[in-house]
């Protein structure tokens, strides 16, 4: 008798079944204050992008989070900035639990929530959803990056705004995703400081989709979806190159306006724009306040990268040598920073953003 021999799964060591998206919500439901926050959120971001609000929106916060009492100090003084500003800006959260890597390194704290690549990704889930029912709860607006494919089933729910980050906008199975979020989404353009990919994900993700994915009882579904209207850029920068100026902000809208898509246009002021340089994010904040003042209507939001201190850490062999409220992957501005450069967002932009013309 000839041997059996295997042909699947010869790659694969173990797999671990995770609580389902409905049980994981049955044990952190939403509290009426956390609705609230997260239809009241949304609706203001849709609001800006349909030009029926004035102000701006700006995504602001750690690049990642690790360590969720850090994270939650963050969110009690941001509030307190948020209702200061209000009257210019709409301040949301950035709540970033996963990390793209192009080769290896920690994958975020939902991947690996002790930082020691024991990867108990459950617990990474609670962790994740506790935070962001905190956050709510706190009337905060919470947004992140859509990366894995199957976690917005445990935590969309939550979520005010989506980003596709540069590294994923030309997936297909991301802008198949994105079709179906319920927050407004970001497509952040290429790496290489292309536009092409974020059109075609804006022209792909606002039509209905079908795809595999999961139920909310963790099981594979075919998941039709009804298209996302509320898609739009964001300028990242790329190719070494920013992409904010206002020449490189009238080229993207005029592909915008050529391809039939939202004009739209959110700045991330980190990354290339900033030349991966934290400190020069409230320049870049400032120029697009000036162009603002100079007559431009594309701009709607910002994004920053934000945390109780500036810089960044290598994660250390001792987790206890964690220096408190400092990011572990980009680098970032301190607390004093952010209020200085957001108050003077607000101040510059505070009389012109209602004459807008929209």
């Amino acid at each position: 008798m000839s041997q059996i021999r295997q042909v699947d799964d010869l790659n694969i060591e173990s797999q671990q079944v995770l609580i389902t998206p409905r049980a994981l919500k049955e044990k952190l439901p939403l509290s009426d204050a956390a609705r609230d926050a997260v239809v009241g959120g949304r609706q203001v971001i849709r609001d800006i992008l349909d030009r029926k609000d004035p102000r701006l929106f700006v995504v602001i916060g750690p690049c990642s989070i690790h360590d969720p009492k850090a994270a939650l100090e963050y969110a009690s003084r941001l509030k307190a900035l948020a209702e200061e500003v209000d009257d210019a800006l709409f301040l949301v959260l950035r709540v970033y639990f996963e990390k793209p890597r192009t080769t290896v390194g920690w994958k975020g704290l939902i991947n690996d929530p002790h930082m020691n690549d024991s990867f108990k990704v459950e617990e990474g889930l609670h962790i994740a959803r506790r935070l962001l029912l905190d956050v709510a709860e706190l009337g905060l607006p919470a947004a992140t990056e859509a990366l894995d494919p199957t976690t917005p089933q445990y935590l969309q729910d939550l979520i005010a705004w989506s980003a596709i980050g540069a590294r994923t906008t030309e997936s297909q199975t991301h802008r198949e995703m994105s079709s179906g979020l319920s927050s407004p989404v970001g497509f952040k353009n290429g790496t290489d400081g292309s536009l092409d990919v974020a059109v075609n994900a804006m022209l792909s993700v606002q039509y209905p989709h079908r795809f595999l994915g999961i139920d909310p009882d963790g099981r594979v579904a075919l998941t039709t979806t009804r298209g996302n209207p509320y898609a739009h850029v964001v300028l990242r920068g790329g190719g070494g190159k920013p992409n904010y100026d206002s020449v490189s902000v009238a080229l993207a809208e005029g592909a915008l306006h050529k391809a039939g898509v939202s004009t739209n246009i959110m700045v991330d002021c980190s990354h290339a724009n900033s030349n991966k340089d934290p400190s020069l994010q409230p320049l870049v904040m400032e120029n697009i306040g000036n162009q603002i003042l100079e007559g431009n209507t594309s701009i709607v939001g910002l994004m920053v990268e934000s945390h109780l201190n500036e810089g960044n850490q290598k994660i250390p062999e001792n987790l206890d040598d964690l220096q408190y409220g400092v990011s572990v992957t980009d680098g970032c501005i301190g607390w004093q920073t952010t209020e200085d450069a957001v108050r003077a967002l607000a101040n510059k932009v505070r009389d012109v953003l209602p004459r807008r013309d929209r």
